[in-house]
């Protein structure tokens, strides 16, 4: 057990997880970002980060800030040094964002954070993802997602259920149940 810690926390070293970080395992990890669901304070971040607040809302954080909050849950999404210019589509369907029904909470040269919600029997504009997207499901939310040639996928997902999605896809989203929302962070 101790060598499994020891190499956990060597490991969460190399990745320049923060310390205290260490004692919680990160939801998401990959060349982009690593993404925490805390509900705690972390200690100050390695690198610029965004923390969305289940509530709907988002800060950007820069180095050396404290992410997290003692007492209230949120989702702590580093930013890693590995941008990717976005994908240029070549689709013929608008890009996710901007469209009707988003709300812009931030903006800077690393992300774009916006909230969304989708209204029932109504779907989204058909639409292409120009890049990679961190998604919090901010309240239970199923969402049928179709695809040009008319294929449906049935998504369910839960209050703070956090997922990173690839960019480069095309589809529309039609909500199956009474209500659902998220707030997307688009890496750039």
């Amino acid at each position: 057990m101790k060598r499994v810690l020891a190499i956990t926390t060597l490991i969460a070293v190399l990745l320049g997880v923060p310390a205290r970080a260490q004692d919680s395992r990160p939801i998401i990890d990959n060349e982009r970002v690593t993404v925490w669901d805390t509900t705690n304070s972390l200690p100050p971040a390695d690198n610029d980060f965004v923390a969305v607040s289940l509530k709907g809302t988002a800060v950007l954080g820069h180095k050396g800030d404290v992410p997290g909050q003692a007492g209230s849950r949120s989702i702590v999404i580093a930013l890693k040094d590995h941008p990717e210019p976005p994908i240029v589509n070549n689709s013929g369907y608008p890009n996710a964002f901007p469209r009707d029904g988003i709300v812009k909470l931030l903006e800077n040269d690393r992300v774009i954070v916006w909230s969304y919600r989708w209204t029932p029997g109504k779907p989204t504009v058909m639409h292409f993802h120009n890049t990679d997207v961190v998604v919090v499901y901010q309240e239970d939310t199923q969402l049928e997602s179709i695809t040009p040639d008319g294929k449906r996928v049935l998504n369910t997902y839960k209050f703070a259920d956090t997922r990173f999605n690839r960019g480069n896809r095309v589809h529309s989203e039609l909500l199956v149940g009474k209500s659902g929302s998220a707030v997307m962070t688009e890496l750039k």
